[in-house]
């Protein structure tokens, strides 16, 4: 909790009393619960999680379409896309997902949300990633291709983001994974970490810095945090499988964290939020590589 309630103290301060509704929500010690309205989406086969367009969530969110996560699998057994429900949503400091699903009703010719299909290939294990710019913490501009013959790992966020299993738990598992490569004395050590924003018009390089705090404290040292102007983003996110739009106000996003190798090539992907900071860290020892002659 005194994470995120300094987080949004900083964002606050640095935004210039930009209105609360722009900053994450501050979330209390204990559960916190809303009821929800919305309509079922997308349900994947493993029943984890359910995509549902819902409607505002009074003093938490603004209506849109997300993924949320589910506890007990067997909570979407008879439900499908189309299925107008209400549910519970349950926010702790770290984690959060939604319970107690009762149909109320139905509705008909879904096109689901848009950005949802990507339209280009995705790229695969392999594959060369091509080079792209962005807006770093300090202001400079920075590519790919400047950690060249560095293993890198690189995710996606938007500093507002309200959820704390989509960006914050990204930047808490940058932050543990960066802490094991650190303290393994026989670990490689040109490796970089990039964190970059989709939220060009909110995430400045004043607040990518202080947000970057939150994380990492007074050592930067190989995590930098960088924003994505949307043309950027428009290029890249077909080819790692991102899907973003903004919808009401804020940001829906799926979760996407690629490693380099030294070469520029993709390593490896991880999808969603289940990973953990030791597979990453894994995935980056095994993708060091000295750089292509």
């Amino acid at each position: 909790m005194k994470t995120i309630v300094l987080l949004c103290g900083l964002l606050l301060m640095v935004a210039g009393c930009k209105p609360a509704a722009s900053a994450p929500p501050a979330v209390a010690a204990t559960n916190q619960t809303f009821a929800v309205r919305g309509v079922i989406q997308q349900i994947p086969s493993d029943h984890r999680h359910v995509s549902i367009k819902h409607e505002k969530i009074s003093g938490y969110m603004a209506a849109m379409t997300m993924d949320f996560s589910v506890r007990d699998t067997n909570a979407l057994t008879g439900f499908a896309p189309g299925d107008e429900i209400t549910f519970t949503l349950v926010v702790t400091a770290d984690d959060d997902w939604i319970e107690n699903l009762k149909r109320t009703g139905k509705v008909g010719g879904l096109s689901g949300p848009p950005g949802w299909h990507a339209v280009e290939p995705e790229l695969a294990v392999g594959d060369t990633l091509p080079d792209y710019e962005f807006t770093s913490e300090t202001g400079r501009t920075v590519k790919f291709s400047d950690f060249r013959g560095r293993a890198v790992a690189f995710t996606f966020f938007f500093t507002s983001c309200p959820l704390p299993e989509y960006c914050p738990r990204m930047n808490h598992n940058f932050s543990e994974a960066r802490e094991l490569l650190l303290a393994d004395s026989s670990a490689p050590t040109n490796w970089q970490f990039l964190s970059i924003s989709f939220d060009a018009s909110f995430d400045t390089p004043q607040i990518l810095y202080s947000y970057a705090g939150i994380y990492r404290g007074t050592n930067a040292d190989r995590w930098l945090f960088a924003v994505a102007a949307t043309n950027t983003l428009t290029s890249l996110a077909p080819k790692v499988d991102l899907n973003f739009w903004r919808e009401n106000g804020s940001i829906t996003h799926n979760l996407r964290t690629v490693v380099l190798d030294g070469t520029g090539k993709i390593a490896k992907q991880f999808d969603g939020n289940d990973w953990t900071p030791a597979q990453l860290a894994e995935a980056m020892r095994a993708a060091d590589k000295p750089s292509a002659p």
